[in-house]
């Protein structure tokens, strides 16, 4: 049911295909991010036709509403939902760890408190395999501990040790052979302890491996570093993920380095904020400047919003209030996050990405987030 093959390169960059009980999912690939089995102010319909073939979804909040059990009951996040293509789940250690004061962290697990009534929740290695079994994605995460940034040596050092007995943990306590488990590699922006955990990953052997603590605050330039060094680590006959990242042009940056998945909240998030990400940069519609502009958001986007709205119409909806400006702003920023993505992996197979690297670059540095285009642009 499951295999991963790379069936193109261009530098450090790859082009390959995980396959999945659920269908095949071209990589390198983005995963909107569907927090409670659902992307937010969208529709399945539109995901598919966008071009979306793996969606994201949150442990820990599926666990605490409406409770894995009831999904299992009713067939597991594919049957609950009716999304019919791969779906991921986190560990929902992420979630737990940015409680902050609601939580107490030990070698067994993370004890804390639901945000949404208080009530009391032990989350283990086991228990997080449990959920993720019940919610039956394609692809589930073994539970890690994710310092924040920065984090001192000797800290983040523990981390990356507990993570390991936890990943050992996870991957003893599952049961389910139609799922690929991945493990989780921290450390930071330490290299060597990033070499550790990796190595200390790969003796347990796992399908595949995530690429966690990263987007966490550090500078641009340490996240490649980081990047480099795991590229250099990792097996490359298996997938690697890195987790809530990013921009475009993370995303872009993430594939020179050899990443063949990602997911973040950022082009549905910053939809609902107005923002849009287009071709020649951001585009905020909340700007006065584009009241009466009749142009779409994106003269060169073959999206249905760029293809039926203007930056006056989504401006005004956006101001009113209106549910409907999500949805068409939404649909636009994914749609340019999953044609990126097309853009990037035929780049690969033609033997060219970094000819699209250097030319998607120069363009989306121009962005400007007052909506104020590129001197030239249309």
């Amino acid at each position: 049911m499951f295999s991963f093959s790379v069936l193109a390169s261009s530098g450090r960059a790859r082009a390959g295909v995980l396959q999945t009980p659920h269908g095949a999912v071209e990589t390198p690939v983005f995963m909107p991010v569907g927090t409670a089995g659902a992307v937010k102010a969208v529709l399945f319909r539109d995901l598919a036709e966008s071009g979306a073939w793996m969606l994201l979804a949150n442990t820990y909040h599926l666990m605490l509403r409406p409770g894995d059990l009831v999904v299992r009951e009713l067939g597991g996040l594919h049957g609950f939902t009716g999304w019919s293509r791969a779906f991921l789940t986190d560990s929902g250690g992420y979630q737990v760890f940015s409680l902050s004061g609601l939580r107490r962290l030990s070698d067994d697990g993370v004890r804390f408190q639901s945000h949404l009534d208080g009530s009391p929740h032990m989350l283990t290695p086991e228990r997080a395999v449990e959920i993720q079994e019940n919610l039956g994605a394609d692809v589930i995460m073994a539970l890690d501990e994710c310092p924040p940034h920065p984090t001192p040596r000797e800290a983040l050092a523990q981390a990356v040790a507990r993570t390991t007995r936890w990943a050992r943990r996870s991957r003893e306590a599952q049961r389910r052979r139609d799922q690929w488990l991945f493990g989780i590699v921290q450390g930071g922006v330490d290299l060597s302890l990033r070499e550790q955990s990796a190595r200390e990953l790969l003796a347990l052997d796992f399908p595949g491996y995530a690429i966690g603590g990263l987007a966490v605050g550090e500078e641009k330039p340490e996240m490649a570093r980081v990047l480099e060094e795991l590229d250099a680590q990792l097996p490359p006959a298996k997938p690697r993920y890195l987790m809530g990242v990013g921009t475009p042009q993370d995303l872009i940056e993430g594939v020179a380095r050899g990443i063949d998945m990602f997911d973040c909240v950022l082009p549905t998030r910053n939809a609902r904020n107005g923002q849009l990400f287009t071709s020649a940069g951001r585009l905020s519609v909340r700007n006065a400047r584009y009241r009466q502009d009749p142009r779409p958001p994106d003269p060169a986007c073959a999206c249905p919003t760029c293809a039926g709205a203007s930056r006056a119409y989504l401006r005004h909806l956006h101001l009113s209030g209106e549910m409907t400006a999500a949805t068409l702003m939404t649909l636009h920023n994914l749609f340019f996050y999953l044609d990126t993505m097309r853009r990037m992996r035929q780049s690969i197979v033609l033997g060219r990405f970094e000819e699209f690297r250097k030319d998607a670059l120069r363009t989306l540095s121009a962005e400007v987030a007052d909506g104020h285009e590129p001197k030239g642009s249309s």
